[in-house]
């Protein structure tokens, strides 16, 4: 007996270039797209209420504040991509891998920030009647524009077949899924072309604005003052940086670094470092301190799982051996040892000690591979934190001062500058945050290097085989357990380092601090999900990942007990639609996306 497949028999238009999603003519949609989106700009210097009890100044005319910068910046880019999309000269360089999708993520930017502050406007002030002029043309705008952009045409896929002997929920899955592949193609953009070769200062003057870019958006978005300015930013900042990557020149901008990866990186560290320079106070310092041991944890961390392919769940645990072994000998009170040895010893003393610990927890465990390895380490983890609470002088030795840890750490001194005091620099104050920043920042330099020259070596090689399948890596002679065990050994060392340093910021080191989960970062589901959301194997890609996952908590600290539920549906959805990470290597964004174009050349440990 043969089973018959059919087509739908809803009518369907058919594939190739068709009208948009809605339908209106593909000149009158682009027409409304950009005829919307100057009218957007036009409202950010209106006001948009008429009480200052909404923060972001948005009573006043002529001046953008607040959330209406957000929305300005969203529509100037959805009007530069629809000139382009008219031809417009000069602009074509915006859009080599084609307009229309980027007209489509800049318009959606524009609508969800402005619909999103025109509502918490109503809900916060208690109904639309307070919205002003400038608020009712904002949304009717921005909606105007996205339902122009909707209307602009796309290839549409070929529908699927379907059984006629499904049952119906088989057929509404049928259907679902016809019209989200429909959906996806709406939002699908071309090939960029490839950058061609410029003069060299031409381009390291591209990398540049690409780096100064960057820190402006990181330095505006730790700078948010309030709540609602800080969701309206990561809301013009996902959609912003989807057009930018619709349009194709995120790409152009890869191409041009990749060809200046040494002056990408130490310009990457350069900026960094302006930032405590942005700051009028220490304030957001310390979030950047943070971010920056949570960072180079997480690159650490990297080696372990990104280019090993090793499920490590106690990772955390190497962070707090090297912060309590610094601890212990940096003259603290509380340390029952009477020795304060200098930062260089103290982090011979840290990262060795989580280099030993590392070896001794791998010799026994790497044998084992995929779910147990995970779950031993997740044990290893728990184990430690446990052990540091016992080691009180009551229920064990007196060591680690049990649940009141080792406190008073004393601050750092370099010879002779004191990490504790404020310096001026160049007519800025720095306070001290921004002097461990400062170190960080350094250490986190040292760590990319181990980074960069163990992957591109014969063991990183050998640590990638050893991820890709373990089996062929054995058949052709590759010793898979002294490979994995410099790996944990490397991974645990470099979180060791940070650890050292952050026993001197946080004042005091507590087994409370190194859980498996929590609320706050660092933790081993932190980490781990710093690497898989940054993209594992690259570097790049934990850093950024860490620094998003410290942020955005922080920020949402307003959601009270709905944080982690809000930061886990965040992260579901990211899985869902991106699951190579933010930044992949090369390799994985073709294991996840089979029809993406092939590379011509694969880099060095597929990154």
């Amino acid at each position: 007996m043969t089973t018959q497949t059919t087509a739908p028999e809803t009518p369907t238009p058919a594939s190739g270039k068709t009208a948009g999603l809605i339908g209106l003519p593909e000149k009158t949609g682009l027409a409304l797209a950009l005829g919307g989106s100057v009218l957007t700009i036009i409202s950010t210097f209106l006001a948009w209420t008429w009480t200052t009890a909404f923060p972001g100044k948005l009573t006043i005319y002529g001046y953008p504040g607040g959330l209406q910068v957000l929305v300005l910046i969203g529509g100037a880019l959805a009007t530069l991509f629809c000139l382009a999309r008219y031809g417009v000269k000069g602009l074509g360089w915006l859009v080599p891998a084609g307009a229309d999708a980027a007209i489509k993520f800049a318009t959606l930017a524009t609508f969800a920030t402005s619909w999103y502050t025109v509502l918490a406007i109503s809900v916060d002030l208690g109904g639309i009647v307070n919205l002003e002029p400038g608020g009712y043309l904002v949304a009717i705008a921005s909606l105007a524009a996205f339902l122009g952009a909707l209307a602009l045409p796309f290839e549409r896929p070929e529908p699927d077949p379907f059984d006629p002997d499904d049952t119906g929920w088989e057929l509404f899955k049928h259907q679902v899924a016809g019209k989200w592949a429909t959906v996806k193609a709406a939002f699908a953009t071309g090939t960029p072309r490839r950058v061609g070769t410029l003069p060299s200062y031409v381009e390291i003057l591209i990398i540049v604005a690409v780096l100064a870019l960057g820190l402006t958006v990181f330095t505006y978005g730790i700078g948010t003052e309030y709540d609602e300015l800080f969701i309206g930013f990561l809301i013009t900042a996902a959609f912003g940086f989807a057009a930018l990557n619709k349009s194709g020149l995120i790409a152009q901008a890869s191409q041009i670094t990749a060809r200046h990866q040494n002056i990408t990186i130490c310009g990457a560290f350069v900026a960094a470092a302006l930032f405590p320079f942005t700051q009028t106070d220490d304030q957001y310092a310390t979030i950047g301190v943070y971010i920056l041991i949570f960072a180079t944890v997480a690159l650490g961390l990297n080696i372990v799982v990104g280019l090993a392919g090793l499920l490590d769940l106690g990772y955390v645990a190497f962070l707090g051996v090297g912060a309590y072994a610094a601890a212990l000998v940096s003259g603290s009170p509380s340390s029952p040892f009477d020795v304060h040895f200098p930062f260089w010893a103290a982090v011979l003393v840290g990262a060795l000690a989580s280099l030993v610990f590392g070896v001794l927890i791998g010799a026994p465990t790497l044998r084992l591979r995929g779910d147990y390895l995970a779950i031993v380490t997740l044990g290893f983890g728990e184990i430690f934190r446990i052990t540091a609470n016992n080691l009180d002088g009551i229920s064990g030795p007196d060591l680690t001062n049990g649940s009141n840890g080792i406190s008073s750490i004393p601050n750092l001194n370099i010879l002779g500058f004191d990490f504790g005091l404020q310096h001026t620099i160049g007519g800025f104050t720095i306070g001290r945050f921004a002097n461990y920043f400062f170190l960080m920042l350094l250490i986190t330099a040292v760590v990319v290097l181990v980074f960069r020259r163990s992957g591109d070596s014969r063991i990183g090689r050998a640590w990638v085989a050893i991820r890709e399948d373990e089996t062929a890596a054995l058949a052709m002679g590759i010793n898979g357990f002294r490979v994995k065990l410099i790996a944990f050994a490397v991974g645990a060392s470099l979180a060791g380092l940070a650890g050292t340093v952050q026993a001197h910021v946080t004042y005091t080191v507590t087994p409370e601090q190194y859980l498996f989960a929590g609320v706050i970062p660092p933790n081993s589901a932190f980490l781990l999900a710093a690497v898989v959301l940054g993209g594992m194997g690259t570097i790049s890609g934990p850093l950024i990942g860490a620094a998003l996952l410290f942020l955005i908590p922080n920020k949402l600290q307003f959601l009270g007990d709905y944080q982690l539920l809000a930061f886990g549906l965040a992260l579901i959805l990211l899985m869902r639609f991106r699951p190579e990470g933010m930044i992949p290597n090369r390799r994985r964004q073709l294991e996840f996306h089979e029809d993406a174009e092939p590379p011509t050349v694969l880099t060095k440990t597929g990154a």
